[in-house]
């Protein structure tokens, strides 16, 4: 036999010794083992591992194996007491923890937000990290807002509009999200927010017990005659909003309008959360400046991160505001979490300072664009109803509309059955969606799988 079955074969005589002996008892040498089962002393030694992980055998120096106490099951707690002391559940943590999941083995991924890894500029992010963890300044504190070679640059990036004093460092857009809510609210506050919007927008504001009100977008984003009217109905004094490829619906403030939102939010002495995820996920064209880059009153409150156009694990962003609005959410950003690990900020310096920043960006523009053709042709092919109109010039995302009557939950679930992992639009939205929705991402499979995944979607859609 070979040393898998004799292994066995000796695990099985110790099981048997062990079951019917008291603990404490001394198990058969393995001397007493090989000669008896004509097995090597290694096929011994592994069998007793074995079973010492398992917790039935337990070794002890020069003195051999013996049976090992019995493990009694503690008695179950009772946590019935945590459902009185918490109070009602808060919303949104469901809808979070599906869009973050990870997809199953063997399924196509039309889901999340994040690069697929063969995107990720995961050697120069790792050589940045390795010269920054040298750097012996990167491990002490550091001023608690960031460093401020860090800040500078986010504050050239948004257009001029706001100094490095302006920023802060943070751990990540979400983290960001929820400081500026938390200091420029307070619960019972009404929030404004595009129709649809992104759905950790969504949990935050409800996670800090704001009211949540949608404003309607279309193809040129958030529509101003009806953002001055929610406005005025409402007494908000902060507006949410995703200029750029706006997650999930793709749009970008077109140019007549983000003069025309900026009147509203100034006419009504409100602020502007922008959030500029996507700033270097553009595909066509260039990208417009930010609303901050023309923001004479301070009026904008900025938001940009590194994560998405990076890597999930490069939890880096900033967030700028001026005057007393912006000492709040420095103040905010201090008591979350103090400051951001110094060897992260100096990584993402070296980063971004280095050739490699640029190269991975036109890389990435190819990339994407090669993943969205991919997945329209596939739509075009075996769903051509679904096919957008209008096609988003950047971000990672397609939003498709379903037929009048579908539940965009189930179908999510019949094409998980399938093997595409797809995200219903209904989250997405503040209140009731008008029509059913998909948002299918094209960021996280290679444009080869496209079609095989659409082909999956179309049998889950019935066709």
């Amino acid at each position: 036999m070979n040393d898998g079955s004799a292994t066995d074969r000796v695990v099985h005589h110790l099981r048997v010794l062990v079951a019917a002996a008291a603990p404490g008892t001394r198990l058969p040498s393995v001397r007493e083992l090989t000669a008896h089962h004509h097995a090597s002393p290694v096929t011994v030694a592994e069998a007793t591992r074995r079973l010492v992980a398992e917790g039935l055998v337990e070794t002890r120096s020069g003195r051999g194996a013996f049976v090992a106490a019995r493990r009694v099951d503690p008695p179950r707690p009772d946590l019935s007491w945590q459902t009185v002391a918490l109070g009602s559940r808060r919303s949104g943590g469901e809808e979070m923890q599906a869009l973050l999941a990870l997809p199953p083995a063997g399924a196509i991924p039309l889901t999340g937000g994040y690069l697929a890894p063969e995107l990720q500029p995961a050697a120069a992010l790792g050589a940045a990290l390795a010269r920054a963890a040298r750097h012996p300044a990167a491990w002490q504190r550091g001023p608690v807002e960031g460093r401020a070679d860090l800040r500078a640059w986010f504050a050239r990036e948004a257009g001029g509009g706001l100094r490095a004093e302006d920023m802060v460092i943070c751990p990540g857009g979400q983290a960001a999200l929820a400081s500026t809510l938390r200091a420029l609210t307070v619960p019972g506050d009404t929030l404004l927010v595009e129709s649809p919007t992104y759905l950790g927008a969504l949990a935050t504001a409800h996670a800090a017990g704001l009211r949540v009100v949608p404003v309607p977008a279309d193809a040129e984003g958030v529509r101003p005659d009806q953002l001055a009217a929610a406005f005025a109905r409402t007494g908000a004094r902060l507006f949410y909003c995703q200029p750029l490829h706006a997650n999930p619906h793709g749009a970008t403030l077109s140019l007549p309008r983000r003069a025309e939102v900026a009147a509203a939010v100034r006419d009504a002495g409100a602020f502007l959360v922008e959030d500029d995820y996507a700033r270097d996920l553009t595909i066509d064209g260039a990208a417009p400046p930010p609303l901050a880059a023309d923001d004479p009153d301070g009026h904008v409150v900025y938001l940009r991160s590194l994560t998405k156009p990076a890597a999930p694990g490069l939890r880096i962003a900033a967030l700028g505001a001026r005057g007393p609005a912006g000492e709040r959410l420095r103040a905010a950003r201090l008591l979350d979490d103090f400051f951001v690990a110094g060897p992260l900020q100096q990584a993402a310096l070296e980063f971004l300072a280095a050739p490699a920043w640029d190269r991975h960006r036109r890389t990435l523009r190819k990339e994407l664009r090669a993943r969205r053709e991919a997945l329209l042709a596939a739509l075009d092919r075996h769903l051509p109803s679904l096919t957008p109109h209008h096609v988003p010039r950047g971000g990672l995302h397609l939003w498709v509309r379903l037929p009048d009557g579908t539940d965009d939950v189930a179908v999510t679930a019949a094409a998980a059955a399938e093997g595409v992992t797809v995200f219903p639009g209904r989250p997405w939205y503040a209140a009731e969606p008008p029509a059913p929705h998909l948002r299918l991402s094209y960021a996280a499979a290679p444009p080869e799988a496209m079609d095989e995944a659409v082909r999956r979607l179309a049998v889950a859609l019935g066709h």
